[in-house]
């Protein structure tokens, strides 16, 4: 049976997408481009914001409104689990809805339906891509502990649940052998990994046998790691380990303790500070990401200011910054003193304009050093005063989709590493030559 796959939101789902896709392929069912193509068309939704849920269910609606005579819409990930039974209700063209981990369910709806013939199916049936690009996500774990007022993960996932490490090394082994020359390691709190199964600080120990299974893979990225559980034993491992990469994402979400207080986050920045001197100390070149985020209900003009000193005295590497969502299943969403919508975005302007300037910086910096770069892509649109000679990669500082690009000049295929030097510093960007 032919199905397609529509994948919204961050790159957990990116994750939970493969997994449904492998799950599928071993049924011997295969991936389509287009979605008039398909008998099954699936929609991985995300509904963590205000805004996701909205692109969730406008692309559930555009897909039901065009679907053909025969072909099932299937509804899962995030936004079900809070939303499903209204989602089926008030939009009768969706034919079932499954959870954001229910792979097997899918599976096992999939099984029962009839082929309908939309079209010539191919007479070979392909073996289903594990992944598009160079890199791919392991997921470790899912569900959350935190008591972030903002967040409704917990109530959307659950608490914790980890990936038991044998598994997951099996996921990296397969991966490897389809030639992923990446592996991003998500989850909500990847640090929190393996505390459900009775371990503590499992994270290293996870890193440690990754390591030594896929040798062939150079690169190993940590994404999502929770700042009160980032440990020296951590860095320590990520710096003996010759593919782990010295680079983190650490979501600080704010910079004063007073909001930090309120987000009921770690609101200790002595500890925040501690923690990244111990991770510049064990790997002076590390990249560190954050993100934050900025409107926060009662967030003052003072409270905003010291979160700007926090970003220029920390000098991240690479940060992101959100205008608060309110949520109605969260606590934040009914706290006084909510923010006007301009104001959140005039402080998101300006928090970007001091984190570019510390990039360029950063970038700057960089100038003249070699690198290894992973090519993603073959093509790029041209760029003012670069011509349109390169291509586009990345450097260990950059996670996939995030963060910034090398355009490398020269011709090279995706899923190539190349030594390369700086040459050039952009404001999120280098620019590279290949070493001769």
């Amino acid at each position: 049976m032919r199905y397609h796959i529509v994948t919204l939101g961050c790159a957990k789902n990116v994750a939970d997408t493969e997994r449904i896709a492998r799950v599928l392929g071993e049924g011997r069912h295969f991936e389509v481009d287009q979605p008039a193509a398909a008998e099954i068309v699936i929609v991985n939704t995300c509904g963590f914001i205000d805004a996701s849920k909205e692109e969730s269910v406008n692309t559930i609606l555009d897909l039901a409104s065009a679907k053909p005579g025969g072909q099932r819409l299937v509804v899962a990930g995030c936004l079900t689990a809070l939303h499903g039974a209204e989602l089926r209700a008030e939009i009768p063209e969706i034919d079932a809805v499954f959870g954001a981990e229910d792979w097997g369910g899918i599976g096992a709806y999939v099984r029962t339906l009839e082929p309908v013939r939309l079209g010539e199916p191919p007479l070979d049936i392909p073996e289903p891509a594990l992944t598009p690009r160079p890199s791919a996500y392991l997921k470790i774990s899912d569900g959350c502990n935190a008591p972030c007022t903002f967040c409704i993960i917990p109530k959307m996932k659950g608490k914790l649940h980890s990936t038991p490490a044998d598994d997951l090394v099996a996921e990296a082994r397969r991966l490897a052998a389809a030639g992923v020359r990446e592996i991003v390691l998500v989850a909500q709190d990847s640090t929190d990994y393996g505390r459900d199964l009775g371990l503590r600080d499992a994270l290293p120990d996870l890193l440690e046998r990754l390591s030594a299974a896929v040798p062939q893979v150079p690169w190993l990225r940590i994404m999502y790691a929770y700042p009160g559980h980032v440990t020296r034993r951590l860095a320590q491992t990520m710096a003996r380990l010759p593919n782990v990469l010295p680079y983190i994402d650490i979501p600080l979400q704010h910079g004063a303790e007073s909001v930090l207080r309120r987000m009921k986050r770690p609101s200790n920045k002595r500890m925040v500070r501690d923690m990244l001197e111990v991770l510049r100390q064990e790997m002076p070149d590390i990249a560190i990401r954050t993100t934050f985020i900025v409107g926060y209900p009662g967030e003052t003009d003072d409270e905003f200011q010291e979160l700007l000193a926090f970003v220029r005295e920390m000098a991240f590497d690479h940060v992101g910054c959100f205008t608060f969502s309110p949520q109605s299943e969260s606590p934040a969403a009914h706290e006084p003193a909510q923010v006007t919508e301009r104001v959140k975005k005039r402080r998101q302007r300006q928090l970007m304009e001091v984190a570019q300037q510390v990039s360029l910086i950063k970038n700057r910096a960089m100038i003249g050093r070699e690198i290894d770069v992973l090519v993603e892509s073959t093509t790029a649109g041209p760029r003012e005063g670069l011509g349109t000679d390169f291509v586009v990669g990345r450097s260990y500082r950059d996670a996939p989709e995030v963060d910034g690009l090398v355009l490398l000049r020269g011709t090279h295929a995706p899923g190539d590493f190349v030594s390369a030097r700086v040459t050039q510093a952009l404001a999120y960007d280098l620019v590279a030559e290949p070493r001769a």
